[in-house]
């Protein structure tokens, strides 16, 4: 069987993948691909047509945007993914921003590198503890829920919940109090976050008159797809005050460049999608998206299938 994987996963998974199949990092013969196991590249209608062999596309991840899912089902291609593998890399990295975020971490290590600070512990520089605030949280699957975890039991917050697909009983085994209507959520929350898949439903989910409904003083941060918000609109609330501060690990374009005019706000900090981005992770995740290929290509049923 022939297995096309052009993008790095972990090596050892890399390799028991080369054990079993013969693996190619191009598409010149994709009439004869079995898989694609992929991190970033798209995958489209037109190349499935063309690749009379493909049973499985298999994101290394958790987001299937650049995967025409709907096209693959057409077809009978089983698409899978690693829903599981990132999650406790993500969700550190998330509660590591609102930190920076609500004690100024950024912008006071650029002030220092700049020698503006004439004092130690100036009185004009303040941050905002996290303890006793209320967390407010976009979307409940499984980042969430650990984002939700660290937040109440590592600094005492109040976890609130919006997802219109979750039942208010689901949402309190999952460590929720739903709110009905993501307005609600920003009304009540100081700190703010989102983690929801990208698709039409999603596209510029935080945009426009939502802003106003942030509620004073609020931080925000955005680790899972860019084009889930605004950014024109998040710029605009950055400069007016609607938002006190905001991160994002994801952005439309990416990486990041300077072109980019959230990237010229002291009161913003990017990175450049590096949530998932730890050594564990990449194990986790290389590790079971090849495992998984090579069952389903057995004619074994996936784990994780996207449905």
């Amino acid at each position: 069987m022939i297995v096309y994987l052009s993008e790095y996963i972990y090596p050892p998974a890399a390799e028991k993948l080369k054990q079993h199949a013969t693996v190619v990092d191009n598409f010149n013969h994709i009439e004869e691909i079995d898989a694609i196991i992929l991190r970033n590249i798209p995958v489209t209608a037109e190349m499935m047509d063309r690749a009379k062999n493909l049973k499985v596309i298999a994101k290394h991840g958790i987001g299937c945007n650049t995967i025409d899912v709907a096209a693959a089902k057409e077809r009978g291609i089983q698409v899978i993914y690693t829903p599981t593998a990132n999650a406790d890399s993500v969700a550190e990295m998330t509660v590591g921003l609102f930190l920076m975020l609500e004690r100024r971490i950024y912008e006071a290590n650029v002030k220092c590198r700049n020698s503006q600070f004439k004092t130690i512990a100036p009185r004009d520089f303040l941050g905002t503890e996290v303890k006793g605030k209320t967390f407010g949280q976009i979307g409940m699957g499984n980042i969430a829920q650990r984002v939700a975890h660290i937040m109440r039991e590592g600094f005492g917050t109040k976890v609130l919940g919006y997802d219109p697909f979750i039942s208010a009983e689901e949402a309190a085994k999952r460590g929720f109090e739903k709110v009905e209507t993501l307005e609600e959520l920003l009304e009540q929350s100081d700190l703010v976050n989102i983690n929801v898949p990208l698709v039409p439903s999603t596209t510029n989910m935080i945009s426009g008159d939502l802003f106003n409904h942030f509620k004073p003083g609020a931080v925000f941060v955005n680790a899972a797809r860019g084009a889930v918000i605004n950014e024109n609109d998040l710029y605009d609330a950055l400069v007016s005050g609607k938002l006190k501060a905001a991160a994002c690990d994801t952005f439309v374009q990416e990486p990041p460049t300077a072109e980019n005019k959230l990237l010229s706000l002291p009161n913003f900090s990017a990175t450049p999608h590096i949530g998932g981005n730890t050594e564990e992770s990449l194990q986790k995740a290389g590790t079971e998206v090849v495992e998984e290929t090579l069952n389903v290509l057995a004619g074994k049923a996936p784990i994780h299938p996207v449905r």
